[in-house]
């Protein structure tokens, strides 16, 4: 049996950073794990996704539509782009940020309303003000180890050495805000 995370932002938002310490935690751990990533356009605030599922023996990367246990939204509309991914009974955690795309800045479509409402109604969310945090710790690229923080509360896997895990994959000058933003995620899960 396998368990699923899809990761899902734009690119500069840390989605595949995520994953991998997702991955590297695991590993750690004893799982036997499986990511892939797409990249898209992420240089150009385009769609970033990162798939990582892990258990007692895993075969493939790939998450297949309705089978997700838990999507890992950066941003609200890449959530309403990947929502489908996500079984009956699975979970997203989603930072309650938008981030226009060149045809909502130029005008052409809006940015739908109540786009976080309306998955709320579908499936389990906890909605998270990820963004805010991070700017409140002076470094807007820790919103993904806010996500990361927030995720690592809902998991029910035996202890993980989360610290070890980011400990290995990131810079040592970053170290301590990255500890301090997944703190805070976790603290945002009640």
């Amino acid at each position: 049996m396998s368990n699923s995370i899809k990761f899902v932002g734009v690119g500069g938002q840390g989605t595949i950073l995520a994953a991998k310490i997702m991955c590297t935690v695991l590993i750690n751990a004893g799982y036997d794990v499986k990511m892939s990533e797409i990249h898209g356009m992420s240089q150009r605030n385009g769609s970033v996704s990162s798939e990582v599922r892990y258990g007692d023996k895993v075969y493939s990367p790939v998450i297949e539509k309705g089978t997700a246990d838990y999507l890992i939204s950066f941003e609200q509309m890449e959530a309403a782009r990947k929502i489908d991914y996500l079984k009956k009974d699975g979970v997203l955690i989603v930072n309650n940020h938008k981030i226009n795309s060149m045809v909502t800045l130029n005008g052409k479509v809006p940015y739908p309303k109540d786009i976080l409402k309306e998955m709320e109604n579908k499936v389990k969310t906890y909605k998270l003000e990820a963004q805010e945090i991070a700017l409140e710790l002076g470094n807007i690229k820790v919103v993904n180890l806010v996500m990361l923080g927030a995720l690592s509360k809902l998991l029910d896997l035996k202890p993980l050495n989360w610290e070890e895990a980011i400990k290995e994959s990131v810079k040592p000058q970053f170290l301590e805000i990255n500890l301090k933003a997944f703190m805070l995620g976790v603290s945002q899960v009640k």
